[in-house]
């Protein structure tokens, strides 16, 4: 067994290596970069717009009324599903793990992938809305394989022979991101997450009796015990499909996420004097790291990499995943449910990473605690996976109160990220294989929780790193292509809602589900 996870995480090395090598890096900035400058920094010049129609408009009723229709779900219930998929360990190990390997500084290069993250996000969602279609079901599906097909797959170039069509290519990429979307599933969205359910739950409840007992060397009985409970769990909820998936988020993630945050925000209170030297530490360290990373620009690469890396399995902007449950949004509007997409990397990075980042770095001040942020040491007998919980165990430690706390967090954040990606998982395989066999892959998706429970922490990790990288890059090619006409949709709302000019809305590629939409648009006035 040993044996066979060595070459498996030599061969995972290699790739990993060239997805998130200069190249994977420079077309994931970059392309949200090229989004942010064509939509004229929409993000900042449109905050209230966007702030308004998100958060602002969160208990209307449009937003959070539930729909009869099958496979369709309120944008409420779309964000918390998109939330319970990216709110997952990324938000607390990952941001743990980004600290301890590249600094301080990796907290920064985190947000700078965010803030451009926020419109790469909102260009997938405009596009899934534009793109989407019902299938056989009558279920809205829509992802980076409907765009690069029918977007990519429309534009044509001119070579020697003539006039030659971008379809091929366009359908071959949208096979491939189905390919890597469903690997990404079995690492991001399965094994990953497991993995750091399993260590935390076992740290802060330990139960002797499993524990002492050794399956195989570094996997005890209580971690595959763990990993059958979540697979029985998981197979409840995911079986039924979206709108269960999406019920069961809209009541989890809100309470999750609010409940991490103000145990953060006690954490971060008690060590208030050391909130602006960890801030210091974060700016200065981005661009003059400590010397355990390196120093140089050698250790400002290690804190880029790390905390683009961990950004985008945090927030997920650029993977082309979220859109796949947006698509099932009761929303007509791309624009709107292209907001939504800013939002949840708003609150996924810039708030539940921002937090968690803070209680690690002010825990116990920059010199002492769980993380020594000028030696970018971390505590005898902790982990990155264990870090957080570390730290919120030195307020809370009565009973390690704090511990539990975080192991309980990590559980719900986790368990809820593998809800998610079933979802997105089973989408890849109905473009592939049809919407009547999505049961089978959601079956494969159960099956490969047990393999997180006694993959070793490094290894699972490295894996979600590669399927990401995978399943980015013929995402971001589609997207690169489309910007023009995420800008002319875009220019299209902001002309008819900001300007208040009488121009025809632009809804669908398709002209029926155009017309249809266009119908129905009073419904979200």
């Amino acid at each position: 067994m040993e044996q066979f996870f060595a070459k498996v995480a030599e061969i995972n090395g290699s790739i990993n290596g060239v997805v998130w090598g200069i190249f994977g890096l420079a077309l994931l900035i970059g392309t949200g970069v090229i989004v942010t400058l064509s939509t004229k920094v929409f993000q900042v010049t449109h905050l209230k717009l966007w702030w308004k129609n998100t958060i602002g408009s969160l208990f209307t009723k449009n937003v959070i009324k539930h729909r009869k229709e099958k496979g369709v779900i309120s944008p409420f219930q779309a964000l918390c599903t998109a939330l319970a998929a990216t709110v997952g360990t990324g938000n607390i190990a990952g941001v743990a793990a980004a600290i301890a390997i590249g600094g301080a500084g990796a907290v920064f290069w985190m947000w700078v992938a965010a803030f451009f993250g926020m419109m790469t996000n909102y260009a997938e969602n405009v596009l899934g809305i534009y793109f989407r279609r019902k299938n056989s079901e009558g279920e809205w599906s829509g992802g980076a394989m409907y765009y690069l097909q029918d977007g990519m797959g429309s534009y044509s170039y001119k070579d020697k022979h003539g006039e030659a069509s971008l379809k091929k290519p366009g359908r071959i990429l949208a096979v491939l991101f189905c390919i890597f979307t469903m690997l990404a599933s079995f690492g991001i969205g399965s094994m990953g997450q497991v993995n750091k359910i399993v260590a935390n739950v076992a740290s802060a409840f330990d139960i002797a009796a499993l524990s002492s007992v050794q399956v195989f060397e570094g996997v005890s009985l209580y971690n595959v015990v763990i990993g059958v409970v979540i697979m029985i769990l998981t197979a409840i909820i995911t079986l039924g499909g979206v709108k269960r998936i999406a019920n069961v988020a809209e009541k989890i993630v809100p309470i999750m996420v609010v409940l991490f945050v103000a145990g953060s925000l006690v954490i971060i209170g008690f060590n208030y004097q050391a909130i602006i030297p960890a801030f210091i530490a974060i700016f200065k360290n981005a661009f003059a790291p400590e010397a355990f990373v390196g120093g140089g620009i050698g250790g400002v690469i290690v804190a880029m990499t790390n905390g683009f890396k961990r950004g985008v399995f945090s927030n997920e902007a650029g993977l082309g995943s979220s859109v796949m449950v947006h698509s099932n949004s009761s929303i007509k509007e791309p624009v709107k449910q292209g907001m939504w997409g800013i939002f949840e990397v708003f609150a996924d990075t810039m708030v539940v990473c921002t937090m968690t980042a803070l209680v690690v770095l002010t825990s116990g001040g920059l010199n002492g605690g769980v993380f020594n942020a000028q030696t970018g040491e971390i505590a005898a007998g902790y982990t990155d996976a264990t870090l957080v919980g570390g730290a919120f165990n030195e307020i809370f430690s009565w009973g390690n109160v704090g511990e539990k706390f975080v192991a309980i967090a990590m559980f719900l954040f986790a368990f809820t990220t593998v809800l998610g990606w079933s979802h997105y998982g089973s989408k890849a395989w109905e473009y592939l294989f049809g919407a009547k066999t999505t049961i089978v892959f959601r079956i494969i998706h159960v099956i490969t929780i047990i393999f997180g429970a006694v993959l070793t922490s490094s290894l699972a990790w490295d894996i979600s790193d590669t399927f990401n990288g995978l399943m980015m890059i013929p995402n971001l090619i589609g997207v690169l292509f489309m910007i023009p006409l995420v800008v002319k949709i875009t220019k299209n709302y902001i002309d008819r809602k900001v300007k208040k000019l009488n121009v025809k809305p632009i809804l669908s590629y398709d002209e029926k589900t155009q017309a249809e939409q266009e119908a129905n648009l009073s419904e979200e006035e």
